[in-house]
């Protein structure tokens, strides 16, 4: 009761924190909410529109999107002068580096509509961003939500597209995650995440047949996010995995695939924010002695990663082939279903 007594009363300060300014009937997307920002009484965020107008186009058109969902945690324009002073460039300077501007855009980005709620409850977590291999470490001390060391100071600033919370420094990523993607090297995918499933499915050795059949009966939008959203990691269980597990839940494949409220938690228990290739699993895996939790697209819950001598674990599934890449993710294969903590 206490602990819940704690959440409550985190979740009651996120949203009376939430910047006044931002309430709007109907909301606009995040790029219409950051641009408005900047023209109220109090300009906030007037670095940040800077940052995203100089860098890849992309961040424009991803932000402006309005059949995605993104998590954008926004840096005050306090935090940004924070980070110019510490740095000791200035803002022309700042602007002037596209290459920097968009390592940390990307690092301030997660795929997926992640709420003050769910946030909360990933306390202890990683939660991926768009930056390949660069994930976000999620906190909850003394009545405080932290991103890596950045302050949550408003939250659930909701849009047509997703949700801000507002933060109170400039995240930055280490040295070795912003080389992160020179370092892949590896032929350019080109298929996306549900077309490799689906021509796994007629290969001369048949593969995530059920899978794809539940991401077909499941509700539209997990297809829609498997084709076109991202970037994500799909541990994909299979058809094995799911012959055991109907086994144990004594139903039919046909009981399953009916069930669409099941299909859309489980299928959404086995995406993650973000690219974590193999490499990277191993090491997050191997940097506590007990793994590490990392979060998925199911709202407030994560996935147990770790190692046991060479073999990497997710919950109690093991992963047994990794890094097929695609052109929004990468997917790692599983031997077992995995299964969300159920209410």
């Amino acid at each position: 009761m206490k602990k819940l007594l704690v959440v409550l009363s985190l979740l009651s300060l996120l949203v009376l924190a939430a910047v006044p300014t931002f309430a709007q009937d109907e909301p606009g997307t995040i790029a219409d909410i950051v641009v408005a920002s900047t023209e109220g009484d109090a300009p906030e965020f007037t670095v940040l529109l800077a940052a995203v107008a100089a860098a890849d186009p992309m961040f424009l058109a991803t932000l402006s999107d309005a059949d995605a969902q993104f998590t954008v945690f926004a840096p005050t324009d306090a935090a940004f002068v924070a980070l110019l002073e510490a740095l000791e460039v200035t803002a022309e300077d700042l602007l002037a580096d596209t290459a920097l501007l968009n390592t940390v855009l990307a690092y301030h980005v997660v795929p997926g509509f992640y709420d003050a709620e769910s946030i909360v409850a990933l306390d202890g977590a990683l939660l991926g961003t768009i930056l390949n291999e660069s994930p976000l470490a999620i906190s909850v001390v003394e009545g405080s939500v932290l991103v890596n060391e950045a302050t949550v100071v408003a939250a659930d600033v909701l849009a047509s597209n997703g949700v801000i919370h507002v933060i109170d420094s400039v995240l930055v990523p280490v040295a070795d995650e912003m080389a992160a993607e020179d370092d892949m090297m590896m032929e350019e995918p080109t298929l996306n995440i549900a077309e490799i499933v689906v021509a796994s499915t007629e290969a001369d050795a048949p593969q995530f047949t059920v899978l794809l059949a539940a991401v077909v009966a499941a509700d539209p939008s997990i297809l829609a996010m498997l084709t076109d959203g991202g970037p994500y990691t799909v541990f994909a269980p299979t058809d094995e995995a799911f012959a055991a597990l109907l086994e144990d839940l004594d139903m039919t494949a046909e009981d399953l695939l009916a069930n669409t409220e099941l299909l859309n938690t489980v299928l959404a228990y086995h995406v993650l924010p973000g690219i974590y290739s193999a490499s990277t699993v191993v090491a997050a895996a191997g940097s506590a002695d007990e793994g590490v939790w990392v979060a998925t697209l199911l709202s407030g819950t994560a996935v147990s990663v770790s190692l046991d001598g060479e073999n990497v674990f997710v919950n109690d599934s093991m992963v047994i082939a990794t890094d097929i890449y695609a052109t929004n993710g990468v997917i790692h294969v599983i031997d077992a279903v995995l299964l969300p903590p159920m209410e």
